[in-house]
C-alpha cells in the first residue's frame, strides 16, 4: 500500500490509531498553525502602525528626493535666472541717482514744468525718508496752466532718465485766461524721486537699527 493510500485510510475520528509518524506530523502542523496565528495577533498587528509609518516616511523621502533631483538638474537654469535678475536689478539701481546727483535731478524736474509752459508757484523738497537701500525724497509742487500743459509736464517727467513718481494729484480751476477760451487750472502734487544709499549710509542705518533693537530688548527685559 502506498503512503497516499495509507493517509486516505486514516480515521479522522480516531487519531490514536494513526501511525506515529503521521501523528507527529499532524502535531507539528497544528503547532505551526498556532504559532503563525499567535505571531499574526501579537506581533504583526502590533507592528502594522509602525510599518505604515515607515511606508509614509519612505514616500515622503522619495518625494523630497525627486524634488531635489529636479532642482539639481535645473541648477544651471536657476543660476541663469538669478544672473538675469541681478542684471535687471542693477539696471534699475542705475536709474537711482547718487547723493551728488539729486540737485541736478531737482533742476530737471523744475525745468520740465517750465518747458511745458507751466507757471511754477511752489517747488518745495521735503524731508528725505531712508528705506533699506535707497532714500525717498518728496517734492511738493504747485503749477498753473491748462490740461494740455499738464499732460506735457507728466510726459516730460516720464521721459526723465531717473525714476520720478507722482502722487496726491489735485487739479482745481482758478479762472479763465483773458487771452484764451480755456480756464486756468492749478495742479498740486507730490513728486517723489529716489536715490541709492552709499555703503557708509547703509552701514550707519544697520548700526542704528541694531541699537534700536538692543534698546527695545533691554526695555522689555526690565
Amino acid at each position: 500500500m502506498s503512503v497516499l493510500d495509507e493517509l486516505r485510510a486514516l480515521d479522522p475520528r480516531d487519531p490514536g490509531r494513526w501511525p506515529l509518524a503521521v501523528r507527529a506530523g499532524a502535531v507539528g502542523l497544528c503547532f505551526l498553525a498556532v504559532a503563525i496565528g499567535l505571531i499574526y495577533v501579537f506581533v504583526w498587528q502590533d507592528r502594522m502602525p509602525e510599518l505604515q509609518q515607515r511606508e509614509n516616511t519612505e514616500q515622503q523621502l522619495r518625494g523630497e528626493f525627486r524634488s531635489k533631483h529636479a532642482k539639481a538638474i535645473n541648477l544651471a537654469i536657476y543660476k541663469q535666472q538669478l544672473s538675469d535678475i541681478e542684471k535687471s536689478f542693477g539696471a534699475l539701481l542705475r536709474q537711482l541717482p547718487s547723493k551728488t546727483e539729486v540737485p541736478n535731478l531737482l533742476v530737471d524736474i523744475s525745468q520740465t514744468g517750465l518747458a511745458a509752459a507751466l507757471e511754477e508757484k511752489l517747488f518745495q523738497p521735503g524731508q528725505e525718508v531712508k528705506k533699506d537701500f535707497y532714500a525717498e525724497l518728496p517734492i511738493h509742487i504747485q503749477l498753473t496752466g491748462s490740461y494740455h500743459e499738464f499732460g506735457a509736464f507728466v510726459s516730460g517727467i516720464a521721459a526723465l532718465p531717473r525714476i520720478v513718481t507722482l502722487h496726491d494729484i489735485q487739479i482745481t480751476p482758478i479762472n479763465k485766461d483773458k487771452n484764451t477760451s480755456f480756464d486756468q487750472l492749478q495742479l498740486d502734487l507730490t513728486a517723489k524721486t529716489y536715490r541709492y544709499l552709499d555703503d557708509d549710509e547703509i552701514a550707519a542705518a544697520e548700526a542704528d537699527k541694531r541699537k534700536a533693537d538692543q534698546s527695545k530688548h533691554h526695555g522689555a527685559g526690565t
